[in-house]
């Protein structure tokens, strides 16, 4: 299954993204897909398409406008310079296109999003309240302030025993503050698993296990809590 890149009005102007169908012509949740520090690379649109397989129609807004690398250190560069306020602007305007296509079933999407983008994720659920269920992978940004009185969708995080970037420790210390205020997140941290455990394309830190077991409870959670969305 291929995608195809198109566009949606954010910041003013046109933005880009890389939008992938499930088959068949019927209608389906929304999700959109947030990417790593590293921008919109072929592992996300990766992730992208497998939301499509698996039944949900995916956008993937870039973030970065073009801009990509494979440098740890660029990418550190490019994350801590995206602006954060525009970051979220782009998210709504892909939230708005996918609600308004013809595929999309609802009035609320899921948010997913991988490390920088896991914050991101997060944070567009604090802003956004067409945002239905929030899944967070690993999610960390120095940058970002959640403003969760606002948080509206349920939340999954998964997170990793190794990570030394997004801890557990803190990992654990959001979910208590979430539910502090009534509202819920179901975490999952896997044990001996690093950073960026789900990416296939990092075989240094990829864990299969740990992978499978959080794509299915990613679809699973998704599946639950867009479909009670009237």
């Amino acid at each position: 299954m291929a995608g195809e890149t198109v566009e949606f009005q954010s910041n003013g102007t046109a933005a880009q993204g890389y939008l992938s169908l499930p088959a068949g012509g019927g209608k389906a949740p929304g999700v959109i897909v947030i990417q790593e520090w590293w921008g919109l690379v072929s592992h996300i649109k990766d992730v992208t398409d497998r939301f499509a397989t698996e039944g949900f129609v995916a956008l993937a807004p870039d973030l970065y406008h073009g801009r990509q690398t494979k440098s740890p250190d660029e990418a550190g560069k490019l994350m801590m310079a995206l602006k954060i306020d525009e970051a979220e602007r782009d998210m709504r305007g892909a939230i708005n296109y996918l609600l308004a296509h013809e595929r999309v079933a609802g009035e609320q999407v899921g948010s997913v999003g991988f490390c920088m983008g896991g914050a991101l994720s997060l944070y567009a659920a604090t802003k956004n309240e067409l945002v239905g269920a929030c899944v967070v992978f690993y999610g960390g940004h120095p940058k970002v302030t959640y403003d969760l009185e606002n948080l509206r969708a349920p939340v999954l995080g998964l997170f990793a025993e190794r990570d030394d970037f997004a801890t557990p420790e803190a990992a654990r210390v959001l979910q208590a503050k979430i539910e502090s205020l009534g509202k819920e997140m179901e975490l999952h941290v896997y044990k001996d698993a690093d950073h960026a455990f789900f990416n296939n394309d990092r075989p240094e830190v990829y864990d299969a296990e740990a992978a499978e077991d959080a794509w299915r409870r990613t679809t699973q959670f998704l599946r639950e809590h867009l479909s009670q969305k009237k």
